[in-house]
C-alpha cells in the first residue's frame, strides 16, 4: 500500500474493538425474507418439518408460511458479517437466542445491536465483545433476542 494509499478509508471494514464502547448501538440494514430462503435453508439444515415444507399445512398455529427462528437469526447475523465484523471477526464464542414472535415469508427483518461487554485478551489485540442483539419485523414488532459473545481483531 502506498503512502497516497493509507490515508484512504476503506470502505465495509468492520469495526476494531476499539472502536467500540459499552451502550454503544447499531442498526442493520433491512433484509426480506423469501420463499427461496426459506427453501435453501431448510434443504441445508435438514429441517424438513411439515410447518415449513407445506404450504397448506392444517395443524399450524400460525398464519402465513413461518420460517424457523434459526433462518432468522442467521439472516441478521449475515447482515452484520458484511458490516460490523467484516474482516475484524475472529470467533463467535457463545450465544443465546429467544424467539418472541414468528417471522413469515415475506417479512423485512432488521437488527438493532447493543454492546454490553469489550474485554480486552491479554494476547494478540484482541477482545471479546458482549451485545445484545433485538430483531424486528415488517410490523416494527419484535420477534427475535439473542446475545452474542464474540472475538474482535484490533488495530494494528
Amino acid at each position: 500500500m502506498s503512502t497516497n494509499e493509507e490515508t484512504i478509508t476503506e470502505l465495509g471494514r468492520g469495526a476494531y474493538w476499539q472502536d467500540l464502547h459499552v451502550g454503544q448501538r447499531f442498526r442493520t440494514l433491512r433484509r426480506t425474507i423469501t420463499e427461496t430462503d426459506l427453501i435453501n435453508f431448510i434443504s441445508t439444515t435438514g429441517m424438513l418439518e411439515a410447518i415449513f415444507i407445506d404450504a397448506e399445512f392444517e395443524g399450524a398455529a400460525i398464519d402465513g408460511r413461518p420460517v424457523p427462528a434459526a433462518l432468522t437469526q442467521c439472516m441478521i447475523e449475515g447482515l452484520l458479517f458484511q458490516t460490523m465484523i467484516q474482516g475484524t471477526g475472529l470467533a463467535l464464542l457463545e450465544m443465546t437466542l429467544k424467539a418472541l414472535k414468528p417471522v413469515r415469508i415475506g417479512d423485512t427483518v432488521w437488527a438493532t445491536v447493543t454492546v454490553t461487554g469489550i474485554k480486552p485478551t491479554s494476547k494478540h489485540n484482541r477482545a471479546v465483545i458482549d451485545s445484545e442483539i433485538a430483531v424486528f419485523n415488517t410490523r416494527d414488532e419484535q420477534v427475535l433476542s439473542y446475545t452474542a459473545k464474540r472475538m474482535l481483531a484490533g488495530r494494528t
